[in-house]
């Protein structure tokens, strides 16, 4: 019978199958890299959809916990020209309320046990012992054995070569992250060009992406599809000069738009955009799989975090169904998986077509009149 379950990575996808497997009495440990909870930001928001991150949450027994997460009126969503020109303008709510990252993360992990998850433990080898038994060797030297590993541990899973040959390669574009704090007192009309929500202002091969977060914050996306030699050829150490180089790729936008890069009061922080092969699969390995990035990262397109969270809710039921047949669990899992995260990645890598295409913004807006599907 399964009694414990090794997950690494304390991501949203690993902590809600060890929340799923403890509603169901079956004990999990989870490994992380980071020091703390509180080691690094989360990250922005996400909007959490009915088909597939509610459910995993209503498995997890969270769903009251969730619904005192979400910040009314963030599904609002805004085109916008590069002159500033309105395009596109819709604050009606659309299934997929929105939550902050940390905050959904931190109602996870007070959901478990204490001792679940052990902090400051960096995975630095994993081997199989055979009969589906496989040993973990953190940073620091000490190990770990277990008979059901998850690599939970994201686009550079350390569990992943267990499985596959496969790593991820670059897209092709890259985001760079600012943020504008108190905006509606202090960058009005920044804050009025953003909305209440999302705002999308977009041309072929670049846009400015933008959303309101808690009160007056907002959480800039530059989009630039440019070779990575392009983008290591900025000192990011240096922000100003990065600020400065990022703004000059939008000359000629409307100043409440560029605002949204060159007022920026964090420093820039560049996000490559990486993914493993659409259709990413392997064959069945006794005693181990993948969940959320680890088994099919793909190009940000709303759905990773869901996806994640869906992966692990499944695994932890099927573990639970099947309390005496690990192996049985591990191959309806996957067998399901599969197909459904290939398809959120087609679906990704046509939306990133619409939103930086050559037809752009054209095509996302025509998708958002129910013109065109993506």
């Amino acid at each position: 019978m399964t009694t414990d379950v090794t997950i690494i990575g304390a991501g949203l996808g690993g902590l809600t199958l060890a929340r799923v497997l403890h509603v169901h009495g079956i004990r999990a440990t989870v490994y992380e890299a980071e020091a703390s909870a509180t080691a690094r930001a989360q990250g922005g928001m996400l909007d959490i959809h009915e088909e597939n991150g509610q459910p995993a949450l209503r498995a997890a027994g969270l769903m009251d916990e969730f619904r005192g997460l979400v910040l009314e009126g963030r599904e609002a969503t805004r085109v916008l020209a590069s002159d500033g020109t309105v395009l596109f303008d819709d604050d009606s709510a659309r299934g997929r309320p929105e939550v902050l990252r940390g905050e959904l993360r931190r109602i996870l992990l007070d959901s478990l046990p204490a001792g679940t998850v052990r902090w400051g433990h960096k995975v630095s080898g994993v081997r199989a012992l055979g009969e589906g038994r496989h040993e973990v060797t953190f940073a620091d030297g000490s190990t770990v054995v277990t008979s059901l590993l998850v690599g939970a541990d994201g686009a550079w899973s350390r569990v992943r070569p267990l499985l596959s040959d496969a790593v991820p390669e670059y897209t092709g574009r890259s985001f760079v992250e600012t943020y504008l704090l108190d905006a509606d007192t202090r960058h009005p009309a920044a804050a009025k060009a953003v909305g209440g929500g999302s705002l999308f202002a977009l041309a072929p091969g670049k846009g400015i992406q933008a959303h309101r977060e808690s009160g007056g914050t907002l959480h800039t996306y530059v989009a630039l599809s440019e070779s990575q030699d392009w983008f290591a050829a900025i000192d990011f150490t240096d922000a100003a000069a990065a600020t400065a180089r990022i703004a000059q790729e939008f000359d000629g936008w409307a100043p409440e738009l560029t605002a949204l890069i060159t007022d920026g009061e964090t420093a820039p922080v560049l996000r490559t955009l990486s993914a493993l092969p659409t259709g990413h699969r392997w064959d069945r390995v006794p005693g181990v799989t993948l969940l959320g990035d680890a088994a099919h990262l793909s190009a940000p397109n709303g759905e990773g975090a869901n996806l994640a969270m869906l992966d692990g809710a499944e695994l932890g039921r099927l573990i639970a169904a099947h309390p005496d047949d690990v192996e049985a669990a591990l191959t309806a899992y996957e067998e399901a998986m599969f197909p459904r995260s290939a398809e959120a990645a087609t679906d990704g890598a046509q939306l990133h077509e619409l939103l930086f295409g050559e037809d752009a913004p054209h095509g996302l807006i025509a998708m958002f009149t129910g013109h065109e599907q993506p």
